[in-house]
């Protein structure tokens, strides 16, 4: 996931974001808790585009606190 695309979504758009990461996360891990999950490092990668996406709407937050 492309931070430059992150930028351009609203807040909502990001929380919305972020809640489908986070159930892709949970599903990952009932799956490699039962040994199934077919790529492990996927969890390594959902895991930092939650970061990510946890950074920009923070920093966006901070941008609209600094203009009033």
């Amino acid at each position: 996931m492309d931070p430059k695309d992150l930028r351009g979504l609203t807040s909502a758009e990001l929380l919305q974001k972020e809640r489908d990461l986070k159930k892709e996360l949970f599903h990952l891990r009932v799956l490699s808790a039962t040994g199934r999950v077919e790529s492990p490092a996927r969890i390594k990668t959902v895991r930092r585009d939650i970061a990510r996406v946890k950074t920009i709407a923070r920093e966006s937050e901070l941008a609209v606190a600094k203009r009033a």
